[in-house]
């Protein structure tokens, strides 16, 4: 600075400190003004550079059936950029399927659904028309989500539950529609066909144990007089046949598995485990990323064109309200700021409920000898070593759709056989040589809701079903009971059959069958439609048929919660349909059709069968 003080000559000695001091002073101000507003474009250019490293295309919170799928599509663009959040583990250790052996072998699938290290735990509120029991709720909390602990069924659902969907507001979701996303997403080991797909990542198989009790139960329903039906998800939903699964080479085939691990080497796909999303980040109405806490730690990640939720049925809706969008009253008792008050987040609550019908049989040919100590040795080394054997099957390959009486235009009772005996969601061992069929309605008019306890994330939701509220649920229970009974009174069974375990010969009347299923029936682990798809004209919808939050900006639901309604069977297969149709969606791609493909109708209406 000696040379901005030349030609400064100084007559006092005062005067020159003055002139000094003041000079001093001045520069100093200025020198630290610079500074400082180098520190602030220094700070704003190094926050700016790290949300531009935190930010991504888009941002999915949960890797279940639907997040996976739209993670492998949506990075299929190489100019998206993906970040996958869950809140669970992998479904792999050290990379190795054999050494996650709980998940990977298809028998074993009852350990995950009491293990809370894979699984969220839910549980609903004392049912007040079940005898006030509090129902067990097991959720997927893992890549994979729940296609990774599920039975491996793969039902899509009857045509008339789309072209419903279509009618209850959601136009562009009807069968035609649905179809082709069905098919994209499948290869089918029997090739593919009008209904069929032969070169998705899903891979879909039939059973290969064919098990004489099995053989059993197919006879037995046409001796019943009910028709075969050789594919349930093709052009004849309605009768008894081989059920199709996602099991590939002896292991279950899991989102993770067809969609996930495929893409995650990809330069513009990222993946996060063990990660809990606590907020959606708004500015207004507009989302612009997420909150999550990993490792203990609160951290935030943006997204440039859209968050989307995949947590499922309870998770997605739980999140919204979490956020500030949801019912704008219950939101303030809570103390949760309103974003956007949407009533119908967390209503519509709806699943299929289901019962055991359990028969003794009186030949040696059950699972009962598998589930020995050393016979599960046996069956686990086969499976460790080649993949095969009795634990490259959940064993659930037979099963049926029929409808409950005269006038039901499609089927509206699912049946899944099993030669052995389940009690207690598989938590407690079974003690004799048995087979059942679970067996349920499926278009319940009963429907629930779910609500936020508080507004901590870690605390679970308020789940509340509302099981057998309606008339029309118990009844067709009833009926239940009694066609099952019907189809194991038949001839096909006669060399099996010992007697009834469960609901047992005393129970007969009505009334008795009546209470049997207040005290037995469980959940058919489908929660659904609580994030309702429909038009925003309707103060129950939550997102609009392209899938966005209706009243906020870039923000999309993607699972099984936005069904307008249940559908006619399992939930896995529809709601990979769901993600891959979405995907298109999200891409903006013109919607894949099939027109005018043909699908089976009664001859009569007049009669049950």
């Amino acid at each position: 600075m000696s040379y901005l003080m030349k030609g400064f000559k100084c007559h006092s000695p005062v005067m020159c400190k003055v002139a000094g001091s003041l000079f001093k002073a001045h520069t100093l101000k200025n020198v630290l003004g610079i500074n400082e507003q180098q520190f602030k474009i220094s700070r704003a250019s190094s926050q700016l550079s790290s949300e531009k490293a935190n930010s991504y295309s888009y941002v999915i919170v949960g890797a279940g059936s639907a997040g996976c799928v739209l993670a492998n599509r949506l990075t299929e663009d190489p100019h998206s950029s993906v970040l996958l959040l869950e809140a669970g583990p992998r479904d792999t250790l050290l990379g190795s399927t054999r050494l996650m052996w709980k998940i990977h072998m298809p028998a074993a699938l009852t350990y995950n659904l009491c293990d809370e290290k894979y699984n969220w735990h839910y549980h609903t509120t004392p049912q007040r028309h079940m005898d006030n029991r509090v129902l067990y709720w097991p959720r997927g909390r893992v890549w994979g989500g729940s296609s990774s602990l599920n039975a491996m069924v793969y039902i899509r659902g009857h045509a008339e539950d789309y072209n419903r969907w279509s009618r209850e507001g959601a136009p562009g979701w009807d069968y035609e529609h649905c179809l082709p996303y069905f098919k994209k997403a499948q290869t089918h080991e029997l090739g593919p066909d009008q209904y069929r797909g032969g070169n998705g990542p899903l891979h879909v198989s039939r059973g290969k144990t064919n098990h004489p009790l099995h053989q059993a139960f197919l006879e037995a329903a046409q001796q019943a007089g009910y028709p075969f039906t050789d594919d349930m998800n093709g052009y004849q939903q309605e009768g008894f046949g081989w059920m199709d699964m996602t099991i590939h080479q002896g292991k279950p085939w899991s989102t993770a598995s067809a969609y996930l691990r495929p893409a995650i080497s990809r330069p513009n796909f990222s993946v996060a485990e063990k990660t809990l999303v606590t907020k959606i980040l708004f500015q207004g109405t507009k989302c612009f990323g997420v909150e999550y806490v990993k490792n203990g730690q609160r951290k935030k990640v943006f997204a440039n064109k859209e968050v989307i939720l995949s947590g499922g049925a309870i998770n997605s809706p739980q999140l919204l309200m979490l956020s500030g969008i949801g019912n704008a009253d219950d939101l303030k008792k809570l103390g949760i700021p309103v974003v956007c008050h949407l009533p119908g987040v967390g209503q519509n609550l709806q699943d299929h409920l289901e019962v055991y019908v359990q028969q003794k049989c009186t030949k040696p040919i059950t699972l009962y000898s598998a589930q020995k100590p050393l016979n599960m040795v046996r069956i686990g080394l086969e499976w460790l070593w080649k993949f095969t054997g009795e634990g490259a099957t959940a064993h659930l390959e037979s099963g049926g759709f029929i409808r409950s009486e005269p006038g039901v235009p499609h089927p509206d009772i699912q049946f899944h056989f099993l030669p052995s005996q389940v009690i207690d969601h598989g938590r407690v061992a079974s003690t004799v040589e048995a087979y059942q069929v679970h067996v349920g309605p499926m278009r319940s008019t009963s429907v629930g809701w779910l609500k936020l306890k508080s507004s901590d994330p870690k605390d679970h939701p308020i789940i509340e079903p509302n099981y057998l509220s309606t008339e029309r649920d118990i009844w067709e229970f009833r009926r239940c009971v009694k066609l099952t009974r019907e189809i194991f009174a038949q001839n096909a069974f006669e060399k099996f059959r010992g007697p009834e375990i469960q609901p047992g010969n005393h129970v007969q009347s009505d009334k008795e069958i009546d209470a049997f299923i207040r005290q037995k029936a469980d959940s058919a682990y489908h929660p659904s439609c609580t994030c309702k798809m429909g038009q925003p004209s309707d103060s129950t919808a939550v997102v609009d048929p392209q899938t966005k939050v209706i009243g906020v900006e870039n923000l999309r639901v993607v699972d099984a919660s936005i069904m307008p309604s249940v559908v006619t069977g399992n939930l896995n297969a529809p709601t990979i349909m769901i993600a891959e149709k979405a995907a298109d969606i999200i891409k903006g791609l013109p919607s894949l059709q099939e027109k005018n493909v043909p699908v089976y109708k009664p001859k009569t209406l007049e009669t049950q069968r």
